[in-house]
């Protein structure tokens, strides 16, 4: 019997597929600058050359992106998949956006599960700072940083169900879901009411994931959406009946002229 001989892997495809596994599991994220390639050999008590190599295979796989004289950073659109123009087309059409509260539906409530399922006390720790960071923009009455605090949220909650995937879907979507977010609380912000129900919602979620009851966060998080969907087809209904007043109010206008 002939058996194959056993290729031992150099020390820079160790680094490499150590910092990959990094990237993967969102512990380097996107923009992240990494150390110097001195502080590297250390911490992997390599050599720099080997570093250095390591590096350079990933910059050629477009993980990496070095700067010239201001060091190396995980690729910044990296987890973009959605172009800009496709971004500000579904954002035209309202149809559309309900479709995305649907999706998130799927994404949100699973990500709730797996992170009281899975989430630690760090996991937790940040979740509720997220929460307060939201609560603090919703005080200044700024809808675009109480958005940009809820999209930080959902990542936060996300990262803490520690499924790589579904972590990856959340980044990807990113722009579209804050802009969601933001065009929702456009409408909903309308009533007082709504938005201290939403409010409540949340924080519903967060206690069931920070407290450990999975199944409570997914069904928590399903009455969040569900909600917010209905109340957004309310207020739909609601412009399409001012607008036929209006126009009804305008043509007895012109009939009188």
């Amino acid at each position: 019997m002939t058996y194959k001989r056993i290729r031992q892997p150099k020390l820079c495809e160790a680094i490499e597929t150590e910092l990959e596994c990094l990237i993967v599991e969102g512990t380097l994220s996107p923009g992240q600058q990494l150390p110097p390639e001195r502080e590297l050999a250390k911490q992997f008590d390599v050599s720099r050359p080997s570093v250095r190599e390591a590096i350079q295979r990933l910059e050629a796989k477009h993980l990496l992106t070095r700067r010239q004289g201001g060091g190396t950073f995980v690729t910044e659109n990296l987890w973009e998949s959605f172009s800009e123009p496709l971004l500000d087309l579904l954002a035209a059409h309202p149809e559309t956006q309900l479709d995305l509260v649907e999706a998130r539906h799927a994404l949100e409530g699973l990500a709730a599960y797996y992170a009281a399922l899975r989430g630690n006390d760090d996991d937790f720790d940040r979740i509720k700072d997220c929460h307060v960071q939201i609560q603090q923009a919703q005080q200044q009455g700024d809808l675009a940083a109480e958005a940009t605090a809820v999209m930080q949220y959902l990542i936060a909650v996300t990262e803490s169900a520690h499924n790589v995937v579904l972590l990856h879907i959340i980044r990807s979507l990113a722009p579209l879901l804050e802009q969601n977010v933001l065009q929702n609380f456009e409408y909903l912000n309308r009533h007082q009411a709504v938005v201290d129900k939403v409010r409540k919602h949340r924080a519903n979620i967060v206690e069931a994931i920070v407290s450990k009851q999975p199944i409570k966060a997914r069904e928590a998080s399903h009455a969040h959406l569900a909600y917010i969907e209905e109340t957004l087809l309310d207020l739909s209904r609601e412009d399409s009946r001012r607008q036929r007043s209006l126009r009804r109010i305008q043509q007895r206008k012109d009939g009188l002229d």
